[in-house]
């Protein structure tokens, strides 16, 4: 009984509810590189959305739809941006993964809400549905429910 409470409890702490990674960066099979920005947007704005990345102290454009601005030249013809469900923007970008900086930020902003993720290199995921399931904080509930079922039957 007691064992029972004390492992309620520890589902209890684990079940408060933890904000979601709103940015996400991983490499596509193709190794083209993956952002999604999964920003809701704000009622009664236009959907508007940038997405850049900086290195060292230097920022770059890589995309966008915003009247007045323009990606860098670099970047015009390598990346495109899709629209996600429920709301979000995914941008792809062909052809930088083997010039990628060694340590980079990458940023969106979408209605004027912006979200930054810091990527070493070396540490980027492939995109899977098991490695973006892993990323999640919810997904280490599984299998502790799994285990906490297995101990008490």
């Amino acid at each position: 009984m007691l064992t029972s409470l004390f492992l309620s409890g520890i589902l209890g702490v684990l079940l408060i509810p933890v904000q979601p990674q709103l940015i996400s960066v991983c490499l596509e099979e193709d190794e083209d590189l993956r952002v999604d920005c999964r920003i809701e947007p704000k009622p009664n704005k236009i959907n508007s959305y940038e997405f850049s990345w900086s290195s060292r102290t230097k920022e770059a454009l890589i995309n966008t739809n915003v009247s007045g601005s323009a990606a860098e030249a670099q970047f015009r013809d390598k990346s495109e941006v899709v629209e996600l469900d429920p709301h979000g923007y995914r941008m792809t970008l062909k052809g930088f993964t083997n010039t990628l900086p060694h340590n980079t930020t990458y940023m969106c902003k979408i209605s004027g809400q912006v979200e930054s993720i810091n990527v070493e290199k070396e540490q980027l995921q492939p995109c899977s549905a098991v490695s973006l399931f892993l990323k999640s904080s919810w997904s280490w509930i599984v299998p502790l429910l799994i285990f906490l079922f297995h101990t008490h039957c």
